[in-house]
């Protein structure tokens, strides 16, 4: 028989927005997207355990249906669909028409009637049996025989299967019998009250005694007791019930169940779907794996063939000795740890696609040494991810150079803010094919993975050149971009000294700390056994035993994020609050520390890795341990910054950072001529702004007034409102938005440029930094608010963040140009700031060349300010 799969598109869109928190899922420009992934996911795994051949989702129009002209107060206490969830379902529906499946909806009716005229068609077809994926018990007087139900228990992921065996265990009634006991129980969730004293199991038990609902009503007078009183009252209304809760099984729709065939869907169109959803490869892999496709899509030119890698099996001295000087691609796996890198297998592939593969444990010393001299020569190489290859060749003695493309960069250039790089991905991306790569296996040797993935590397680096000259980025790839590759992996491969006593005695501080405050906080409320971690503990603890005000509503209570208890403690200050808060600070300290510790390798150093494709504003960061979340200004920073240290044969380390360089790039992109004054004339900016604003003298500015323009210029560089501001300073939002008054009026230029940056970024697409970086934003044209809103705010950002993040990058290139020839070297870049590793004798020139290579990055309409400073520690370095 077929199989027909049909879908509640609204009710398990809604499953799924509630299964997955809001906020681990968006696009960079703000688009919500949990329940599109949950919905997705859960929709992989359905066409995978039930293989049908036929498929429909219906989605509701809207609220009013026949239903509601019946009875107004259908459904009315239903509150609007969360703002995170507007726009969702759109984009559900564009995803499944890519994937070859038919979505329905019809004015006036709801979803439910739809599937059940299509199941009831399906039924007198006689062909078909039906699948129905629904979060409403109402589908379950639609069971029988050939239809069943799937409804979720859990989330999306857990589903029960209702056949009519399923349906008596739970209920005790037929499928038929179900909606006349609904009637009579009522239903919160679609507003159709219930009768007092009639709970499930009293409406079960009349429906079985007497048959029907119509058979209860003949014998209502026979109906003992207060519940039978309160039924004959309401006879009225549950007969209304049952005709609301009866689905609509013959709506005039323009498909039948033999018109919802399932259909090959469109990789390519999929690919870029999940490309703008910013979803990863594996559940793009799981719902292609799930549903037929016919390759790239009907309106995408087909490539031209190209033809088969020839592997050849020369030895690979000889080989490499025949293309002396050409490019070659070069794929290599193994361990990429820095500091720590291994070489597994590798392959290497010819402009004619001639290739060779090697297993790096069955290298003859001739073809060792042959390797070694090409990895380091200069000779052109094209690779994925070279930073990754350079750990892995470094662990056998070789430094990789020569670096001629590194497609993983390119891509990002070209499509910033996509969650993954893999190769596979960007080969899909770009040339709208699919790489199979065979997983984990392209470290063994016989599998034609790693020259597969060698060749697509080689096709890539042409046709992402071509991308890049296309949108002017190609001087941004080849000039900044690619020479950074090779200084990271020197940085990483370096690592940092760090004292492990002064890690472990602030581990032990913190643990104290964390246990102590956690204690004070169980007696404060007399509660002995109390976590701080268990947000149902805590919730009990913060609602019903202290009554403080009840935070944001969630699927399982009462908010306990940061964010919710931080504000309550603003409004309702309480002792146990500061000490919630408390403890949440030293865990996370504590947590912070031990990861550190855990990352220290054999030589006494830590080696993070700094990644140049995460961000999308083009800043770098750091992970495995991120040393970008140590607190700056804290007092416990500055102990976590004390143990990282000199290492053995230097003399010091040297810091050096901008001051003020969002601000400095702000005055310069703006062309504010007031900020243009202050930095020119050498003033304190946040005094001489403060004396513009609130029209006082210099000298009379206030430490206050100088927080509240602090932060309101810096705010702005963030897309600040009056609202957030008057929260980040404790002021109304009257007083907030005279200052905001006060300042575009003293500093015109930065209104204009903040109205104009988000202008001309809604007209191109994009925002670019004064490198010609682009930052796409889709969502500025967005119907949803909050994804605009939150895409206005990235524009408004993307600029000024990211022409600094160029900055620090061009001055890391000419200090490494400079440090030439010296034993000094830098080893950490942490936001605007570089930690240099200096030789005995070298300070004062390291310094001079840190000083004025940063200092001469780029020429702003205003001067730049390098600060810097020298210690035994990062701490004491600081200046």
């Amino acid at each position: 028989m077929k199989r027909l799969l049909l879908i509640d598109g609204h009710s398990m869109a809604f499953r799924a927005f509630y299964a997955l928190p809001a906020e681990n899922f968006s696009t960079s420009g703000g688009q919500h997207t949990n329940a599109v992934y949950g919905f997705l996911s859960m929709l992989a795994n359905i066409l995978n355990d039930e293989e049908p051949t036929h498929v429909a989702v219906a989605f509701d129009v809207g609220r009013q249906t026949f239903r509601t002209e019946m009875f107004p107060e259908y459904k009315a206490q239903r509150e609007a669909a969360p703002p995170e969830f507007k726009g969702q379902v759109p984009i559900i529906e564009d995803v499944l028409g890519d994937l070859g499946i038919v979505t329905l909806s019809k004015e006036h009716y709801e979803a439910d009637d739809i599937l059940a005229t299509l199941t009831t068609e399906a039924k007198a077809d006689g062909d078909f049996e039906v699948v129905i994926v629904t979060g409403d018990r109402d589908y379950l007087q639609l069971v029988d025989d050939t239809i069943t139900v799937l409804y979720p228990t859990r989330g999306v992921s857990t589903m029960t299967r209702f056949t009519p065996d399923e349906v008596e265990k739970k209920y005790g009634l037929t499928p038929v019998q179900y909606p006349d006991y609904a009637a009579l129980r009522g239903d919160p969730s679609d507003n159709l009250p219930g009768i007092p004293k009639v709970g499930e199991k009293t409406a079960a038990k009349w429906i079985v005694q007497y048959g029907t609902l119509d058979g209860l009503i003949e014998h209502a007078e026979e109906v003992k007791g207060q519940a039978g009183a309160n039924f004959r009252e309401r006879i009225e209304q549950v007969q209304m019930n049952r005709t609301l809760t009866q689905m609509i099984t013959d709506v005039e729709l323009p498909v039948g169940p033999g018109d919802l065939e399932l259909k090959p869907a469109e990789i390519t169109d999929v690919a870029q779907a999940f490309d703008d959803l910013e979803f990863g490869v594996n559940l793009r892999e799981r719902i292609l794996a799930a549903v037929k496709t016919d390759g790239a899509a009907s309106d995408t030119p087909q490539p031209v063939e190209l033809p088969e890698v020839v592997v050849e099996d020369t030895p690979l001295d000889e080989w490499l000795a025949q293309r002396e000087g050409d490019g070659l691609a070069l794929y290599v796996s193994g361990t990429p740890a820095p500091g720590m890198g291994d070489v597994v297998g590798l392959a290497i592939v010819d402009k004619h696609r001639r290739a060779v593969q090697v297993n790096a444990s069955d290298l003859t010393p001739a073809e060792d040494a042959a390797l070694k001299a090409w990895i380091e020569s200069d000779v052109p190489k094209y690779l994925h991810e070279a930073k990754a290859a350079f750990h892995m060749l470094r662990g056998r003695d070789m430094t990789l150079r020569g670096i001629a493309h590194d497609t993983a960069i390119a891509a990002y250039l070209l499509r910033p803010g996509q969650r993954t790089y893999a190769l596979e991905d960007v080969y899909q991306r770009h040339l709208k094919r699919q790489l199979t790569l065979g997983g984990d296996q392209l470290s063994l040797l016989g599998d034609t993975s790693l020259t597969d993935a060698a060749a697509a590397v080689l096709e890539l680096s042409a046709e992402l050149a071509e991308q890049l000259r296309a949108i002017d980025s190609f001087e941004l790839y080849a000039d900044l971009e690619l020479p950074l590759v090779s200084i990271l992996a020197e940085m990483e491969h370096a690592g940092i000294a760090v004292d492990l006593d002064v890690l472990e005695e602030l581990r032990k501080d913190y643990t104290q700390k964390v246990d102590l405050v956690e204690e004070e906080a169980r007696q404060l409320v007399g509660e002995p056994t109390l976590n701080l971690s268990s947000p149902k503990q805590l919730s009990v603890v913060l609602f019903d035993k202290l009554a403080l005000p009840k935070t944001k509503k969630t699927k399982t209570g009462y908010s306990t994020a940061a964010g919710e208890i931080e504000a309550l403690a603003e409004k309702h200050p309480h002792p146990f609050l500061d000490h919630l808060l408390a403890h949440r600070e030293y865990q996370k300290m504590k947590s912070t520390i031990e990861g550190l510790i855990k990352t220290v390798q054999p030589d006494g150093r830590i080696h993070t890795t700094f990644n140049q494709t995460v961000a999308s504003t083009g800043r770098l960061s750091s992970a495995e341990p991120n040393l970008q979340n140590i607190p700056v200004r804290t007092e416990a920073g500055r102990r976590i910054r004390s143990a990282f240290t000199v290492g053995e044969g230097f003399e010091c380390l040297l810091t050096a950072d901008y001051s003020q360089i969002e601000m400095r790039v702000m005055a310069h992109l703006s062309q504010d001529a007031g900020l243009i004054e202050a930095y020119r004339a050498g003033e304190d900016l946040h005094n001489f702004v403060g004396s513009r604003v609130f029209d006082v003298p210099i000298d009379q500015v206030t430490p206050e007034l100088r927080r509240r323009v602090k932060a309101m210029s810096y705010g702005l560089v963030y897309g600040l409102s009056a609202f957030g501001l008057s929260n980040q300073l404790s002021i109304s939002a009257g007083e907030a938005k005279q200052i905001m008054e006060a300042y575009f009026q003293r500093f015109g230029g930065v209104k204009r440029y903040l109205d104009e940056v988000v202008e001309q970024a809604r007209r191109d697409g994009y925002t670019s930094t004064v490198f010609g970086r682009r930052r796409y934003l889709p969502e500025l044209n967005s119907d949803n608010r909050i994804a605009r809103e939150n895409a206005e705010r990235a524009a408004l950002n993307a600029p000024i963040q990211g022409t600094a993040a160029d900055i620090i990058k061009v001055a890391m290139i000419r200090v490494d140009a400079a440090l030439d020839g010296l034993a000094s070297r830098v080893l950490l870049q942490v936001h605007d700031e570089l930690v240099v590793e200096v030789a005995p004798g070298e300070l004062d020139h390291v310094r001079e060349i840190v000083e004025r290579e940063m200092d001469g990055a780029i020429e702003l309409l205003v001067p730049l300010e390098v600060s810097a400073g020298t210690g035994a520690n990062w701490d004491d370095a600081a200046h």
